[in-house]
């Protein structure tokens, strides 16, 4: 009889997911990305982005910056446009001027986008309204949690990345 033994080993990459799926609760692991990685991953899905400063610089509040975004959020930018088959322009990221807080622009959780007709009727048609946030701003909620506030010249959208605590906060 032959015994046939293999040695089995674990890349990082599993190592990695196993830590993950042992996360307790609503505590998620959030992938972080540079400008460069984000504006690559969101540029070959055909979103754009814009600022007044016409920069990237995440210390200028004039820049839009993708420095330090959340994987979860690029990933909900690029399914909003392609669910949407609408234009997609980001005009606000990481980048210094935003509210401060846990699920902010700051830390990855946020995007700005314009309010073009088509991605306007999109979200009205496809997402759950939810109640007016505190500054007036009408909202709605899609089916993966995530939050998009009707500002007076842009959606502030909050990619939750499933996190519930994360849609409770936004919905708040």
């Amino acid at each position: 009889m032959r015994i046939n033994m293999r040695r089995t080993t674990l890349g990082a990459g599993a190592i990695a997911a196993a830590v993950v799926l042992a996360l307790p609760g609503n505590a998620f692991a959030v992938t972080k990305l540079s400008q460069s990685a984000a504006a690559s991953q969101l540029g070959e899905a055909g979103v754009t982005h814009s600022s007044s400063g016409n920069c990237t610089t995440r210390s200028n509040s004039t820049c839009t910056s993708y420095s330090q975004i959340n994987q979860a959020t690029v990933n909900g930018l690029k399914t909003l446009k392609s669910a949407s088959d609408c234009a997609i322009n980001v005009t606000g990221g990481t980048e210094d001027g935003h509210a401060d807080g846990t699920y902010s622009h700051w830390n990855g959780y946020k995007a700005d986008i314009n309010p073009n007709t088509c991605i306007s009727n999109y979200i009205h048609s496809s997402f759950t309204q939810i109640s007016t946030r505190s500054d007036g701003a009408a909202r709605w909620r899609s089916s993966a949690g995530n939050v998009y506030a009707r500002e007076s010249n842009h959606f502030d959208i909050t990619f939750c990345g499933g996190s519930a605590a994360c849609t409770s906060s936004a919905s708040a």
